[in-house]
C-alpha cells in the first residue's frame, strides 16, 4: 500500500484540461477546503455525479466552495440515518471535487461534481456552519504487468456484458471507457457504477493500491452479472408463462363470447372462486385438486345436488390460511412484563410459561441457522420440536386459566382462539363431517384457525377434562392427531379431506381436574398446576382488575363510586369463599349497579361503599368468620379436602351411644372413605392401651361418623388420620382444639402417608383462620410451593405416626403418654417434648 505525502494537499490552479489539472503541481502554500458529506454513496476520481443536497449545512459547504475557485472534499457518512453530524460520524478517506455547475429547485440544490484525487482529511478547522478542512494527497501504487493488463481486459470485456445484460449505465461512462482512458480511470469509472452499499464501496475508495482495486471491482461486478442473468432468465420463464397465460385468456374470452351469443353466460361464482384462487396461493398438490373442482363446478348446473356443497368446500379451502403467519415477537421481557400486568400472583404458572417461550425463541433460531447453512432439507420432513409441548393447565375455576393463554398471544404479537370443549360427544365435532353428508362442515380446530386467518395462532382448548364419549365416537381420540407433534403438521379434517399444517399453532389446554382425561391424551400433555388464591391475593387482584372493569361495565367513573379497602376485604372475606375471583367479581358487580341506580335516580351524587354500609348493598354476610366451632369439642376433628372448585375445611363429626358394638357411617362417603374409616376405627380399637382409652369403652358402644355436608359426594383416603384422632378422642372423652386442622392417609400400623392437593388444602386451611395443620412428613418436600403468606400465619407440622397428631391435638393431654410400637419417628419422651413444643409455639 502507498503512503500518505509528507506534503500538504495545495489548492489546485485552474486549468484548461481536467487531466492536465489533476498533473498540476501543488502551490507550496496549504489551503484550507470545504467539505460535504453524502448521506449514501461514494464518489470516485475521474468520474462525474450529479447530487442533491438539502441540508443547510451542506448548502453552506458549497457555497462556500464556489467563492473559492469550486473545490470541494466529498466524503462519505457513516450513517446514512444521521441528520446532524459532526467529524466522527465521517470517513477520513474522501475525494477532492471540483463544482462543474450547480442549481436551485424547490428548495434543494443539484450539483454537478467531477472527482479529481483521492485525500486523506488531515485536521477539522471548523464545523459550523460548515465543514472546513485541511487534507492530504494519497499516492496510488500500481504495477502494470501482464497479469495487470490481462485483468484489465477481462473487466472491460465483463463490464459490456453486464451492459448487454441489462445494467444500467449513463452513456458518458461507456464513452470514456472508449476513449482510451488510463487503467486507474477505468477502474474508478467502473466501480462507480457497481449496485454496491456505501461501506463496499468506501472500502474500494480507500484501496491505494491498483492491483487489488482492480481484482475487488472483478469480483463485485462477476456477482453483479450473475445476478443479473438470473433475472434475465427469471423474466424470460416469466415471459413465456404470461404470453401461456394470455393466450388462455384470449381462448376463455372468445369461449365468454360464445356463450352468450347462446345464451350461455359463465357462472358468475366460478369466476369468483377463480379469483379467489389467485389472490390466496396454496400449496401445489392441494392447489391442483381445487382447480380440478373449480372446473366441475364450471360444468355443472346450478340446480346440480352436489353444486351447493362443492362449492360451499371450495369457499372454505380458499377462506383458511394456508401460507398467512402472524409476525412473531417472542421477547421475553416482554412476555414477562405483559404476564405481571395482566395477573396478579401465579409465580410458578408465569416462570413455566416464560420457559415455554424461551425454548420457543431457541428453536425459532435454530430453524433460521439451518435455513442459512441449507441444512434444511435434510431435516425429516414434518418434524417440529419447536411446540413439542402442549400445555395443559390445571386448577380450580376462575384462577385465571384461560386469560394466561390470552396474555401469551399478547406477548408473542400472534392472533387468539378459543374452543370450549365441555359437553362435546360427537367426534365430528373436532375432525368435522364428511362433505357428503347434508349440513356437513368442518371440525371446531379447522373452524378457529379459519377464524383467526393465521396458520400460528394461540389456541386454547377449554375445559377438556369434561370431553364425552358415547356411539357417535370419542372426541379425545381425535384430539390426539391435533395434538401430538409427531402427526399434526398433516393434520386432516374429514371436510376438507386434504391435510393441513397444524405444527405452528402453539395449543394450550384447561382442566379443572386430571382423573377424567383419558390416559393417551393426558401423556401428550404437559401439567401446569393453579392453585386458590390467598385472601391477599384476591385483594390485589379486586382492587388491580375487577374493580376497574365492574366498574367500566356499569358506566360508573371513579369519582362515583369510592370502595374502600376495608369493605374490599369485607366482600372478600364474608360473601365469598372460592379458590378463584368469579364469585367475587359478581359480588362487585352487584355493588356496582345498586351504585349506578342510586345515582341514575338522581339519589346520591357521589356512592361510598364502607364495611359499615356493605349488607345495603350485598344483604347480610354469607360466609361466617371460620367454618369452625368458636370452641374445642369431643369427636370433632378439622379435616381437609380437595375438590375441583380448590381446598375446602372437611369437618369430621364422631359420636358413640349403648348398643350393638360397630361402626355407622353418614355423609356419602364414598368407598375408600368408608374402607379409611374402618381402618382408623381398627388402628384405635388395637392401640387402645397405649393411647390410654380403656378396653370396657368399645363393649356396648356403637359409633357413628357423619362428615357433613351430607347432600356432598366424597371419596379419598387422606381423612385417615382426622377420622383416627376424632375417634380417640370421643373414646377418651377429651375434646380437639379447634384451630387445628389435619390431612393424611392412615395404615392399620398408624402410619401417615402422602396425599395430594396440598397446596390447596393449605390454602383453606388458612382462609378458614387454623393456626396448626398436619400433613404427612412426606409431603414436606412440597411445602416450597405453598405461598409465603400461608406459610408465615398458618404453623405447619409435619408428622410420621398418627400417634403425634392425636398427642398434640387432645385438650387436655392425655396423662399417659402417647406411643406405639410402631411408631418408627422417635420415642414416647419425644413425643411429649415436641408436643409441649408445638403447643406452645402456638
Amino acid at each position: 500500500m502507498a503512503d500518505v505525502q509528507d506534503t500538504t494537499l495545495q489548492q489546485p490552479e485552474n486549468s484548461v484540461s481536467p487531466v492536465e489539472e489533476a498533473k498540476k503541481v501543488v502551490r507550496p502554500k496549504p489551503a484550507l477546503f470545504p467539505m460535504v458529506a453524502l448521506r449514501d454513496g461514494v464518489i470516485f476520481p475521474h468520474t462525474e455525479s450529479v447530487l442533491v443536497f438539502g441540508r443547510e449545512h451542506s448548502k453552506n459547504a458549497i457555497e462556500a466552495a464556489e467563492e473559492s475557485k469550486n473545490f470541494i472534499i466529498v466524503a462519505a457518512q457513516k450513517d446514512g440515518r444521521r441528520e446532524h453530524i459532526a467529524s466522527k460520524d465521517v470517513f477520513q478517506i474522501a475525494t477532492l471535487c471540483k463544482i462543474e455547475r450547480t442549481l436551485s429547485h424547490e428548495g434543494d440544490l443539484h450539483v454537478l461534481m467531477r472527482g479529481i484525487r483521492r485525500v486523506k482529511i488531515s485536521s477539522y478547522k471548523q464545523e459550523e456552519p460548515y465543514f472546513l478542512v485541511t487534507a492530504k494527497e494519497l499516492n496510488q501504487e500500481l504495477n502494470e504487468s501482464d497479469e495487470f493488463k490481462a485483468l484489465l481486459n477481462h473487466l472491460v470485456s465483463l463490464f459490456k456484458k453486464t451492459i448487454q445484460a441489462g445494467k444500467p449505465v449513463e452513456f458518458f461512462n461507456f464513452i470514456r471507457l472508449a476513449s482510451g482512458v488510463k487503467s486507474p480511470e477505468i477502474i474508478d469509472h467502473i466501480a462507480s457504477t457497481l449496485d454496491l452499499p456505501t461501506k463496499e464501496k468506501q472500502i474500494l475508495l480507500e484501496e491505494l493500491n491498483v492491483n487489488v482495486r482492480l481484482q475487488r471491482v472483478i469480483e463485485f461486478l462477476t456477482h453483479e452479472q450473475k445476478i443479473l442473468n438470473i433475472e434475465q432468465s427469471i423474466s424470460e420463464k416469466t415471459k413465456e408463462q404470461l404470453d401461456e397465460r394470455m393466450r388462455e385468456s384470449i381462448l376463455r374470452e372468445r369461449m365468454n363470447v360464445i356463450q352468450k351469443e347462446l345464451g350461455e353466460s359463465e357462472d358468475e361464482d366460478v369466476a369468483e372462486l377463480q379469483k379467489k384462487l389467485k389472490q390466496n396461493p396454496l400449496p401445489k398438490d392441494i392447489d391442483s385438486k381445487v382447480r380440478k373442482e373449480i372446473r366441475r363446478l364450471s360444468q355443472m348446473s346450478a340446480m346440480h345436488s352436489e353444486y351447493a356443497y362443492l362449492h360451499t368446500w371450495v369457499e372454505t379451502i380458499l377462506a383458511l390460511p394456508w401460507n398467512k403467519t402472524s409476525q412473531e415477537e417472542a421477547s421475553l421481557e416482554k412476555a414477562a412484563k405483559i404476564l405481571d400486568q395482566q395477573h396478579y400472583g401465579l409465580e410458578k404458572v408465569k416462570e413455566r410459561v416464560l420457559e415455554h417461550l424461551a425454548v420457543m425463541q431457541l428453536h425459532e433460531q435454530k430453524s433460521k441457522l439451518k435455513a442459512k447453512t441449507k441444512e434444511k432439507n435434510k431435516v425429516v420432513k414434518g418434524k417440529n420440536d419447536r411446540l413439542s409441548t402442549i400445555l395443559c393447565f390445571v386448577g380450580p375455576p376462575g384462577v385465571g386459566k384461560t386469560s394466561i393463554g390470552r396474555s401469551i398471544a399478547d406477548a408473542l404479537g400472534r392472533e387468539f382462539v378459543k374452543v370450549s370443549l365441555g359437553g362435546i360427544h360427537d367426534e365430528s365435532e373436532i375432525r368435522g363431517h364428511r362433505r357428503t353428508y347434508v349440513g356437513a362442515m368442518p371440525g371446531r380446530i379447522i373452524q378457529a384457525i379459519q377464524q383467526a386467518q393465521t396458520k400460528n395462532p394461540v389456541f386454547v382448548l377449554d375445559e377438556i377434562d369434561k370431553l364425552g364419549s358415547d356411539f357417535r365416537g370419542d372426541p379425545s381420540a381425535a384430539l390426539l392427531e391435533a395434538l401430538d407433534p409427531e402427526q399434526n403438521f398433516e393434520f386432516t379434517d374429514h371436510y376438507l379431506g386434504v391435510p393441513f399444517d397444524l405444527s405452528e399453532v402453539m395449543f394450550i389446554t384447561t382442566a379443572n381436574v386430571l382423573h377424567t382425561i383419558p390416559d393417551p391424551l393426558r401423556d401428550r400433555l404437559e401439567i401446569v398446576e393453579y392453585a386458590g388464591y390467598t385472601i391477599e391475593e384476591k385483594f390485589e387482584i379486586a382492587k388491580r382488575y375487577l374493580v376497574p372493569q365492574v366498574m367500566e361495565g356499569s358506566a360508573l367513573d371513579p369519582e362515583f363510586l369510592s370502595l374502600d379497602d376495608q369493605a374490599l376485604m369485607e366482600i372478600i372475606t364474608h360473601y365469598t369463599r372460592e379458590a378463584g375471583v368469579r364469585q367475587l367479581k359478581r359480588e362487585l358487580s352487584k355493588v356496582a349497579r345498586k351504585a349506578a341506580r342510586l345515582i341514575a335516580e338522581k339519589k346520591k351524587k357521589v356512592v361510598k361503599v364502607t364495611t359499615k354500609n356493605v349488607a345495603e348493598f350485598l344483604g347480610p354476610p354469607k360466609i361466617l368468620e371460620t367454618q369452625t366451632e368458636k370452641e374445642a369439642m369431643i369427636g370433632l376433628v378439622n379435616g381437609l379436602a380437595w375438590t375441583s372448585t380448590g381446598g375446602d375445611l372437611l369437618p369430621i363429626e364422631t359420636s358413640v351411644m349403648p348398643g350393638k358394638e360397630g361402626i355407622t357411617l353418614t355423609g356419602q362417603l364414598g368407598k375408600v372413605m368408608q374402607e379409611s374409616a374402618q381402618a382408623a376405627l381398627t388402628y384405635v380399637k388395637a392401640h387402645a392401651q397405649e393411647l390410654g382409652v380403656p378396653v370396657k369403652s368399645f363393649q356396648k358402644q356403637h359409633v357413628h361418623l357423619h362428615v357433613p355436608e351430607g347432600a356432598v359426594p366424597k371419596d379419598g383416603p387422606s381423612a385417615g388420620i382426622a377420622m383416627t384422632t376424632a375417634l380417640t378422642s370421643v373414646f377418651l372423652g377429651q375434646p380437639v382444639r379447634r384451630d387445628i386442622a389435619m390431612t393424611g392417609e392412615v395404615t392399620l400400623r398408624g402410619r401417615v402417608l402422602p396425599i395430594g392437593g396440598l397446596k390447596e388444602k393449605l390454602i383453606a386451611a388458612h382462609r378458614a383462620g387454623m393456626k396448626i395443620v398436619f400433613i404427612p412428613s412426606q409431603n414436606e418436600k412440597d411445602l416450597v410451593e405453598i405461598p409465603q403468606k400461608v406459610r408465615d400465619d398458618v404453623q405447619i407440622i409435619p408428622v410420621e405416626h398418627v400417634s403425634e397428631a392425636i398427642a398434640q391435638s387432645l385438650v387436655p393431654w392425655p396423662k399417659k403418654s402417647v406411643t406405639t410400637k410402631n411408631n418408627t419417628s422417635g420415642s414416647k419422651a419425644t413425643h411429649r417434648k415436641n408436643a409441649k413444643t408445638t403447643i406452645s409455639a402456638a
